[in-house]
């Protein structure tokens, strides 16, 4: 579990800023044509810190979903394959399941972040502040925006994103976990 949340640390303090940068482009009007002029006019415009605007509640974010997912999986494996035998068809299915409901869970603090790396003019306009920092205040403005259902928009596309992206991770390790554990056994008995 330490383990887990280094990694997450360490992880999206180094991916926080591509993820700003590639929401800013994905932006409906965007002014970016390349990576470069994105990068160039943030860090001219609002500085390093906008890159890390998002960081805390990337982190608060992950750490859950990761949660949710490993313990989703593990309790449909234990529902799906008792045995833990190698079973892709239980691997599949419980690595899809899990992924959809630890992005389902997680979509608000998704949303928040979006809104802390894009700052959305619809929703800068509805801030007194006329600049979003920090989650509280995502979360707030969010809520004005839209109300309750706004932290939930776009919950079907992240769950269809998140689906076969972690059906393919659990199974791919749950093969080489395999092939691992039986090789090692294959060199012991010929021992």
């Amino acid at each position: 579990g330490a383990a887990g949340c280094v990694a997450t640390l360490l992880h999206d303090a180094a991916m926080n800023p591509a993820e700003v940068v590639k929401q800013r482009m994905q932006m409906y009007n965007s002014p970016y044509q390349r990576v470069t002029d994105c990068v160039r006019a943030v860090w001219h415009n609002e500085g390093a810190g906008a890159f890390y605007r998002s960081y805390t509640t990337q982190l608060t974010m992950n750490i859950p979903f990761q949660a949710i997912h490993f313990m989703t999986y593990e309790f449909l494996q234990e529902q799906l394959n008792p045995h833990r035998q190698y079973n892709p068809g239980s691997h599949v299915v419980s690595g899809a399941c899990a992924g959809a409901v630890a992005a389902a869970a997680t979509t608000p603090l998704d949303v928040c972040k979006t809104l802390l790396n894009t700052q959305e003019s619809l929703a800068l306009s509805s801030n007194i502040s006329g600049h979003i920092t920090g989650m509280a205040n995502a979360f707030r403005t969010v809520y004005q925006v839209g109300g309750v259902t706004a932290y939930f928009r776009g919950v079907q596309a992240r769950v269809i994103y998140q689906m076969p992206s972690t059906a393919i991770a659990w199974s791919v390790y749950e093969f080489f976990k395999y092939i691992l554990t039986k090789r090692q056994e294959e060199r012991r008995a010929g021992k």
